[in-house]
């Protein structure tokens, strides 16, 4: 009977040392889980930015092109005016293999590529594999055109599930989305478009613009934008500086 006692107490003994050993490990895990990626959730799960960190006074101006050529030439010109050479322009894939000319200037005047996705349809509406496609070659033609392999996506129409982001996340790209929305697309007079801007804006915004041919109102608005937001102290930066080592805010999709 001693001799069962001594045995099991034994045993004991190793149950318990395994059990703490899971203990801490366990603990360990949940710490090291504090510091995960900003685009991520705490299990694991990417998310999608839409703003920098608040500090300092920079903005991230971000500009959707999908079709035409006439309205991005009006903006990157006045950027260049202006000497701001470090906004991000997201460009659909098939709109940048059709235009290198274009692609060329906006990567020589210093501004940050990023995809559109290849096609702009709305991811939400097609199949995984269809999506990956579309991602994968958008990145390929990017980057033969641009010479720049885009590392941020905005999903075409900003439209995303948990599977886009786990897709995007496979093929090491970043969701971005936006934290002032312009709607300059409905173009409602250059006015509104400033004032939806100067109205909101906070250190770390991500503002949601377009250079396609369907807006007409953008560049005008653009001008008194910057000239506004200099004037009150804000400097710009391209989105891959604004996220980058700052604890950027996110959005989780349920």
């Amino acid at each position: 009977m001693n001799f069962f006692w001594i045995v099991n107490g034994k045993r004991f003994k190793q149950y318990l040392i395994i059990i703490i050993a899971s203990f801490f490990a366990a603990l360990i895990a949940f710490i090291e889980a504090q510091d995960l990626e900003v685009f991520k959730t705490k299990d694991g799960d990417p998310r999608a930015i839409y703003k920098g960190e608040e500090k300092g006074k920079r903005i991230a101006l971000t500009f959707d092109v999908s079709w035409g050529e006439k309205r991005i030439h009006e903006i990157l010109d006045l950027l260049e005016k202006e000497k701001v050479n470090d906004t991000t322009f997201f460009l659909s894939g098939e709109w940048a293999e059709r235009h290198p000319d274009i692609v060329e200037k906006i990567t020589k005047n210093g501004h940050e590529i990023g995809s559109l996705g290849y096609r702009y349809k709305s991811y939400t509406d097609l199949e995984n594999d269809q999506i990956k496609r579309d991602m994968a070659k958008a990145q390929q033609i990017i980057n033969e055109v641009s010479g720049q392999k885009p590392v941020l996506l905005r999903p075409p129409n900003g439209q995303f599930n948990k599977e886009v982001l786990d897709i995007a996340e496979k093929l090491n790209q970043t969701i971005i989305q936006w934290s002032i929305n312009t709607h300059d697309w409905k173009n409602p007079g250059a006015e509104r478009i400033t004032e939806a801007v100067l109205s909101q804006a906070k250190g770390g915004d991500i503002v949601l613009l377009h250079a396609s041919d369907s807006v007409k109102q953008t560049r005008d608005a653009l001008e008194k934008i910057i000239s506004e937001l200099k004037k009150d102290g804000y400097t710009f930066a391209s989105v891959g500086e604004l996220i980058a080592n700052t604890d950027s805010k996110t959005k989780e999709i349920k």
